[in-house]
């Protein structure tokens, strides 16, 4: 390649000028030009080299400028040249003039086998470049897109026609072609100086021209416009982002601002989306001309200075004729073209929401699914806004009819698990009960990302002051899983006021569980549950224990000491035919009993085990209270965004009846003991400072003990429990009959033992033991239900 000449008298006259408008740089062009030497020029006003006047391109915000000026040469004549001067790249209130040699004659052009050879070839704006990296010629398409006449350009770089990065690029294309004989493709997307439309998407081919010798002697360029090809592919591509992005959770709200984002800004400066309200709708249901009511869930903007439309979550009304109501009403796009100046009413609400000040263009699409109207995606297009195309409101209701699927699917996962959850917190017990045997605290979680589950848990009194807990867990999710825990949750409080053991308990709960897998409807796996029962006693200090597939439960001692209570795992409930296995344990007061399921323990970030172990640390430190420790559980143990599972946790702290409040007597089976059992009975209640009981205990224990001696078998025993405001009395004896209740006839000589015993207590029953049954009644004392 030959290096440039400057002395060359094709090479263009060049000089810079500072913002305050002297010389900062003068070539040698310039100097053969006027005669003045770089030093007699540098720091001189450009307008001491001008005849009349300034110079014409003081504008700041302007980027380029071409004319005539008449230039005063050194030896005092007037020089006319036509001259270019744009401004360079980082150089603030500079300005770059050039001055093309030869620049009103097209004398060679013609004769110049280059020149002859790029227009005869180039179909397209083409324009030719010299070893140089000179302009030795442009056609008329490529002088229409510089704005400048192809006379006018011969002689300059790229670098001085504009100063853009592409003009600098070019530049670096030009001298890769000259050094390596081989084509270069480059690619630009900008407006072009004579385009009065956007930018434009360019494709350049850079082409070697050479000599019949094969020697390359200059570049052509041809400049092709793939616009057309550039957005479709960009709608693609767009298309694709939002089948990508949209509807990536089941939330309303975040499904609808990723609409907002995807479509910023590929489609539009501003995205706005709003929705109808639940109830409402525009389908043909309102009176014409009655404005329409929308809630703004989401905004994405392509600049932070844009001006606000009503912010996220406001309501507003939009009066019929605006392009929101239009495209609610009639159910299509409506395009709007850009609009001059600021506030229309017919597209603003009427709540005092505003449009973008200056030209802008609006484009409202309905958002519609299975038949529905959900609400409106505006899109709007500022500054220098282009008309939104047939193909652009093609694109944008293809995006918003994707995206109205997933809000209305957002919506009605919504609206059913807002539906099961009413239905899990009615089935959960609203508050535990206060007893004497166990202080108690809880928390249930529903699951984050695929709906409720049939976690459960409950606390339930017993007689004998003991209380059953449980916590269970139903496979699946939704309102069946929620169905079928209310299910076995009512089973259990029905087989616990049998008093069954714990093993006990799981059988019968496991059978009822086949048979519910079995009834027609019922698919495998649904009704699929693990459960942990446990009864503890504060009399005995004994707690026995059973689990069918759930976690074992957590005890810390009173030391602080946490540790898994070994326990037998059984088989899940609705396997059929397994046993169950129980264990009994002896707790001190205090103790700390804690029941979960399995979503509490296992997470994203950890396994089982480790989330055991997190599990007892966070119960075996310090705590004001059980609420607390709670609270202090599930932030040790937090759960992922997203998580699947919901999580039920019951904590319970021991207490012990003291040995002073029970009373226990071994009575013969002689109906002549009844009186004297009536005596001690008085006899104690006055020593618990319980007299104003006497009568109806005395009444309950007379004929309980009646009862024992004449339809029992030995050995009898009496129990009297003062357990806070309840006095329990219990009579044992060796018989398995259970006692009935029934109406006695006119004249029965008895039968009315248990129906008196059940008009002056609170409840009643028996439960059977090893040794045979007891009969219990539960009296309220004074000031208690």
């Amino acid at each position: 390649m030959s290096p440039v000449n400057p002395f060359d008298d094709s090479a263009p006259a060049r000089a810079v000028v500072d913002a305050t408008g002297r010389l900062r740089e003068w070539n040698e062009a310039a100097r053969g030009l006027l005669g003045y030497s770089p030093g007699a020029v540098l720091g001189r006003p450009l307008a001491d080299l001008l005849v009349v006047g300034g110079p014409p391109f003081p504008d700041r915000d302007a980027r380029r400028w071409s004319g005539s000026l008449t230039l005063r040469h050194r030896d005092g004549h007037s020089v006319s040249v036509w001259a270019m001067a744009h401004r360079p790249a980082g150089r603030d209130g500079a300005w770059v003039v050039v001055v093309p040699r030869n620049g009103d004659s097209a004398e060679g052009v013609a004769e110049d086998p280059l020149i002859r050879a790029a227009l005869r070839q180039s179909p397209c704006a083409t324009m030719v470049f010299d070893t140089g990296l000179r302009l030795r010629g442009a056609n008329d398409a490529m002088a229409r897109l510089l704005d400048v006449p192809a006379r006018r350009l011969r002689g300059l770089r790229p670098t001085d026609i504009g100063s853009r990065p592409q003009h600098t690029e070019l530049e670096e294309n030009l001298r890769r072609v000259l050094d390596t004989g081989r084509g270069h493709d480059m690619r630009a997307f900008m407006k072009a100086a004579g385009e009065s439309r956007g930018a434009h998407a360019w494709s350049a081919r850079l082409a070697p021209l050479a000599d019949g010798e094969g020697r390359v002697r200059g570049v052509c360029v041809s400049v092709h416009d793939f616009t057309e090809q550039h957005r479709a592919r960009e709608r693609l591509q767009l298309v694709s982002e939002a089948g990508i992005r949209i509807g990536s959770t089941l939330d309303v709200t975040r499904t609808a601002q990723e609409l907002a984002t995807v479509c910023v800004p590929g489609l539009a400066d501003l995205v706005t989306v709003d929705l109808l309200d639940r109830r409402d709708s525009a389908d043909g249901r309102r009176p014409p001309g009655t404005p329409i009511r929308l809630r703004r869930v989401a905004r994405a903007s392509a600049e932070e200075d844009t001006p606000r439309i009503a912010g996220s979550g406001r309501t507003d009304d939009y009066p019929a004729g605006s392009p929101q109501a239009e495209s609610l009403t009639t159910g299509h796009a409506v395009a709007v073209p850009p609009l001059v100046g600021g506030t229309r009413a017919e597209t603003s609400p009427g709540a005092g929401g505003r449009d973008p000040v200056g030209p802008h263009a609006i484009l409202s699409v309905p958002l519609r699914a299975r038949g529905t109207t959900l609400g409106v995606a505006v899109f709007t297009r500022f500054g220098h806004p282009e008309p939104f195309t047939a193909d652009d409101v093609l694109l944008a209701e293809e995006i918003a009819a994707r995206a109205a699927v997933s809000i209305d699917n957002a919506r009605r996962y919504s609206r059913e698990r807002e539906t099961t959850l009413t239905l899990q917190r009615s089935l959960l017990p609203r508050a535990l009960p206060t007893t004497g045997a166990v202080e108690t605290a809880s928390r249930y979680l529903p699951a984050a990302s695929s709906g409720v589950g049939g976690d459960w848990f409950d606390v339930i009194p017993l007689s004998g002051t003991r209380v059953a807990m449980v916590v269970g867990d139903v496979a699946g999710h939704g309102i069946p899983a929620s169905a079928a825990m209310g299910r076995l949750r009512t089973a259990v409080r029905t087989l616990a006021d049998l008093d069954l053991a714990p093993e006990e308990l799981l059988a019968h709960l496991d059978d009822l569980v086949v048979r519910l897998a079995s009834e027609p409807g019922e698919r495998a796996g649904e009704t699929g549950t693990t459960c942990l029962y446990a009864v503890y006693d504060p009399i005995s200090r004994r707690c026995a224990l059973a689990r069918a597939g759930h976690p074992a439960p957590v005890l810390v001692e009173p030391d602080g000491r946490a540790r898994l209570v070994d326990l037998p795992s059984g088989p899940p409930l609705g396997i059929g035919g397994l046993p169950f296995e129980s264990v009994e344990l002896s707790l001190p007061e205090g103790s700390l009993l804690a029941l979960y399921t399995d979503g509490l323990v296992g997470g994203s970030d950890h396994d089982a085990e480790s989330g055991g172990a997190l599990l007892s640390e966070a119960l075996a430190a310090p705590a004001a209270s059980l609420e607390e420790t709670c609270d202090r559980v599930l932030r040790s143990l937090p759960r992922p965004d997203g998580d699947a599972r919901d999580v039920a946790l019951l904590l319970a702290r021991t207490r012990v009846l003291p040995c002073e409040q029970v009373a226990t007597w071994d009575i013969p089976a002689d109906a002549a003991m009844v009186a004297p059992v009536r005596k001690q009975v008085l006899d104690q209640l006055d020593g618990w400072g319980l007299r104003e009981a006497a009568f109806p205990a005395e009444l309950v224990a007379s004929e309980l003990v009646t009862n024992a001696i004449r339809y029992g078998s030995a050995p009898i025993r009496l129990r009297l429990i003062h357990d806070a405001a309840t006095l329990i009395c219990e009579v044992s004896d060796s018989s398995h009959t259970a006692p009935h209740l029934r109406r006695a006839r006119t004249w029965d000589e008895g039968g009315r033992g248990l129906l008196l015993v059940a008009q002056l207590t609170r409840r009643w029953g028996s439960r059977h033991t090893a040794e045979g049954k007891t009969i219990w009644a539960e009296l309220a004392l004074l000031g208690e239900d």
